[in-house]
């Protein structure tokens, strides 16, 4: 038990212990600013992304619009940290709400937190875009987020005191590779003042050097080498089987996961020497999909990833993930599939080009209900619709270029309110041009540049739906 003592000169008066219900302090209103205002009680370098966050994608997970994730950090290291807060003693199902918080932001890309970190600041008074938020979350981890690392969220469970329940169930979490703490919120009155104590009950820093850190090194590697395969895999074999690259495509050399920041610079200036090692092209072939520039010759790619390492580093790697090392090139000579444009798929690597071709089974209810809702003389973009419904930028544009039930699909254009040059009417007789047809509409042009003031963006996107996606 802690003693907390008032101390003038050799007197020591005792701090009377109380909680926050008996001072009618409340989870929401108290409990939680504090948290947002002092970030470090989550631990080490934690920026809060959002609070309150209920912007799920849909309600086919379970989780109903009144869910609420309590606050939703990440550290510098691109970590997410999901916190749940309690201001009495946690309820016994506590881990089970935080592991499913855990799940849900698990899947979250750069864009979802961009855009709920500005929403966040908002709400707060502070008018930050989504570019610049993005801008701030790149800055907090040096400039990169790694996917694998945002798929393995830290969860820290808040509360006064927590049952029996709880804390075995968090140990054994813990000991199956699950990074959770357990933090433990006092208060004490000192006279008229109000004293608030942060402690980290588990893991203490014993447990975490002698007997969780060996187990979840184990673990990692085991994982890690697991995750590296099936990512590979999974990432080509998604891309081939849906078509969203055609053969031809070119792939430009940017070193992602496996190397140091040494030696990615030296891979660069290597690259930089010559344009065909910068250069692949892709095949739709599952084996080995990427035809290199420089030798004709055709890799997986993660076989030509480690490839260049040895011809620059003269030297094999492990552990390298070459679906992170492939970028689509900003410009191709071979017209993109489905109709979509070349400019949602540009600077994206095979990683979240899967990633984003798997979203496009999903249930796009939302995304039509945005769409009939959206007035006549305004008009949007791919990724403010990804940005809404929880979805990616390119598998929008894959899923409107080929709806029959998407309204005006015509009214989503590129950022810059372009059109784009792979749409298609779905009526092949028309003729009429997609500029005449929003002009009519009301919509203005400028050159080939939609009035900027007529874009909805993903907030007056949001204000045309209610929450369970109904107009």
């Amino acid at each position: 038990m802690d003693h907390l003592f008032v101390v003038d000169g050799s007197a020591a008066t005792p701090a009377v212990d109380t909680d926050l219900p008996a001072e009618n302090l409340h989870e929401r209103q108290h409990l939680q600013e504090w948290v947002i205002s002092h970030p470090q009680v989550l631990g080490d370098d934690v920026l809060v992304v959002t609070a309150e966050y209920d912007r799920w994608a849909s309600e086919s997970d379970g989780t109903s619009a009144r869910d609420r994730l309590d606050v939703l950090g990440i550290d510098a290291s691109g970590r997410l940290v999901v916190a749940e807060l309690k201001r009495g003693s946690a309820e016994r199902n506590i881990h089970l709400q935080a592991i499913t918080y855990a799940a849900l932001v698990s899947r979250f890309t750069l864009d979802t937190l961009a855009a709920a970190h500005s929403d966040f600041l908002t709400r707060r008074g502070e008018l930050v875009g989504v570019e610049t938020a993005r801008d701030r979350l790149l800055a907090h981890v040096d400039g990169e987020l790694v996917p694998e690392v945002l798929r393995r969220p830290r969860l820290v469970l808040l509360a006064s005191s927590f049952p029996k329940q709880v804390t075995h169930s968090v140990v054994w979490l813990s000991e199956m590779s699950i990074d959770i703490d357990l933090v433990q919120v006092r208060l004490w009155r000192v006279g008229e003042q109000l004293v608030a104590g942060f402690t980290k009950l588990y893991p203490t820093p014993e447990v975490e050097e002698f007997t969780l850190a060996p187990a979840r090194e184990e673990a990692a590697t085991v994982i890690q080498k697991a995750e590296q395969r099936s990512r590979a895999k999974n990432a080509v074999h998604s891309i081939v089987e849906t078509g969203v690259l055609p053969d031809g495509t070119v792939l430009l050399l940017e070193p992602g996961s496996g190397v140091t920041e040494e030696q990615r610079t030296a891979i660069a200036t290597w690259a930089a020497e010559e344009p065909a090692r910068l250069r692949v092209r892709w095949r739709n072939n599952t084996a080995k999909p990427l035809t290199w520039d420089k030798d004709a010759v055709s890799y997986s790619a993660t076989g030509l990833a480690e490839e260049v390492c040895r011809q620059v580093l003269d030297r094999d790697l492990t552990g390298i993930q070459g679906t992170t090392w492939w970028v689509v090139a900003d410009e191709q000579d071979v017209p993109a599939a489905n109709g979509q444009d070349w400019s949602v798929l540009a600077g994206r690597n095979l990683v979240d080009l899967s990633s984003e071709v798997r979203d496009q089974g999903r249930d796009w209810s939302d995304l039509h209900a945005i769409l009939k809702a959206l007035p006549p003389n305004r008009w949007t973009t791919y990724g403010d619709l990804a940005t809404v419904i929880g979805s990616g930028a390119m598998a929008v544009g894959a899923h409107v270029s080929s709806c029959r039930q998407c309204t005006g699909p015509w009214r989503v254009l590129r950022a810059r309110g372009t059109v784009s040059p792979g749409f298609t009417w779905s009526d092949p007789s028309r003729t009429d041009s997609v500029t005449d047809v929003l002009t009519a509409a009301g919509i203005t042009f400028s050159g080939e540049h939609a009035d900027p003031d007529q874009r909805a963006d993903a907030t007056m996107l949001r204000s045309l739906v209610d929450l369970d996606g109904s107009a």
